[in-house]
């Protein structure tokens, strides 16, 4: 229901909000950082993880090789590379060089690993946008432009506007704004060798890297709180998970009866039954998110390609929903991959599956990892998940987020 949310405002003054009012992005995250806070409780569990050396999302801890050959893009399948390193050489001309200095990084760099979703900055990594002048945003925007779909710019960016309405709505214009994300490049853009940007920060967080025309975009962090923009010039911005919700109240739908039943691993959200820690504080239900770069995540529910075929064609489209950002040729490459590894996908769920219930799902296979979640509140008052907190995950496993599995084959290639 529109506007739904502002049934969950807090009072102006309350502490969640009076405490970081008026708070700059730097100071906000040394306040983030306090022992014993929520926050601070957060940053104390995910800091470590980010060191570790990077070797995959699997199923089993048993790293698949081979799935990820670095090719060079089939034909119709290419990236926008020429218009991507345009993009990236016109933002670093904006620069000063101490600006060029703090934004670039090595193709490999672990800082690719500090990315996060929550409005806290946890890792200054690159450059903070909503710090730096007007051209600088707007070459950053251009670079996301260039890189992505015109579907999944429009999302993406919905997400930072969505981003800038709710600080607009709770007061935390400082912390909460269109900019409030980071943004940093790895390698020298070029036409054939790896290179790639990241942008992150409340809500939307891209990885996205080229290589030899292709392109990977993963991990991809897209949320909302709420789902929608109703008041201001952006107003009737809404429902830009609809489709993902939609798809998978379909899937589910279309099940028997048994296999639906084996599909949902847990029928509360916050359930009973549930192991201890399976809904954490900051992810709830999600597995893959901020500094899972090597979790071991078995498969659960049921096996797609024993789904019916109404059912086995939504467990695609999600899968497209989820790619979509993905420009023209990307994603018919990244569709075609996911299609080939059917007969390994499943889909599991927790929660309710009729219209307007909460719920989480995840789609997975070798080559993808794709999870929806209704939250909690946290700018808003509720704890319990309501349908306009959407968070949603992308991840490339065993070994290509970041397009990694690209990136040591470019650079065993040229060590020969």
């Amino acid at each position: 229901m529109p506007g739904e949310f502002r049934q969950h405002l807090f009072p102006y003054d309350h502490p969640r909000l009076a405490e970081v009012r008026g708070l700059d992005p730097y100071a906000y995250g040394e306040f983030a950082k306090k022992p014993g806070t929520f926050t601070g409780g957060l940053i104390e569990g995910w800091t470590p993880l980010y060191k570790n050396d990077f070797r995959g999302i699997t199923e089993d801890g048993a790293l698949r090789e081979g799935l990820y050959p670095l090719t060079p893009a089939e034909p119709g399948e290419e990236a926008p590379v020429a218009a991507m390193v345009a993009a990236a050489n016109d933002l670093l001309a904006v620069l000063d060089d101490e600006g060029r200095e703090r934004i670039c990084f090595p193709v490999d760099a672990v800082e690719w690993q500090t990315w996060a979703n929550p409005e806290f900055m946890q890792f200054d990594t690159g450059l903070r946008l909503d710090l730096q002048p007007q051209l600088v945003r707007e070459k950053a925007l251009a670079l996301m432009r260039a890189s992505l779909s015109p579907e999944g710019y429009e999302l993406a960016h919905g997400m930072m506007l969505i981003n800038g309405f709710l600080g607009e709505v709770v007061g935390l214009e400082s912390i909460l704004n269109e900019f409030s994300y980071n943004i940093a490049l790895y390698g020298t853009p070029d036409p054939r060798a790896p290179w790639g940007w990241q942008l992150y920060g409340h809500h939307c967080a891209l990885n996205c890297l080229v290589a030899e025309g292709r392109m990977a975009l993963s991990p991809v962090f897209l949320g909302a709180e709420p789902d929608e923009i109703d008041a201001g010039p952006r107003a009737g911005l809404r429902g830009l998970f609809a489709d993902r919700v939609d798809l998978g109240l379909r899937l589910m739908a279309a099940l028997p009866g048994e296999q639906r039943r084996r599909a949902v691993v847990y029928e509360r959200m916050d359930d009973p039954a549930m192991p201890e820690g399976r809904v954490h504080p900051g992810d709830e239900r999600h597995l893959a998110g901020a500094f899972q770069d090597n979790r071991v995540i078995p498969v659960e529910g049921v096996r797609v390609a024993d789904m019916p075929a109404e059912a086995r064609r939504h467990a695609l489209a999600i899968a497209e929903s989820f790619v979509k950002p993905l420009p023209r040729g990307p994603r018919a490459a990244r569709m075609r991959e996911i299609a080939e590894h059917l007969d390994d996908t499943w889909f599991c769920w927790i929660g309710g599956h009729e219209p307007g219930d909460v719920f989480y799902f995840r789609l997975q296979s070798p080559v993808v990892i794709a999870e929806l979640d209704h939250h909690c509140g946290v700018f808003l008052d509720y704890d319990t998940p309501k349908p306009f907190h959407v968070h949603t995950v992308l991840r490339t496993p065993h070994g290509n987020d970041y397009g990694r599995a690209w990136v040591r084959q470019w650079q065993e290639r040229r060590a020969r």
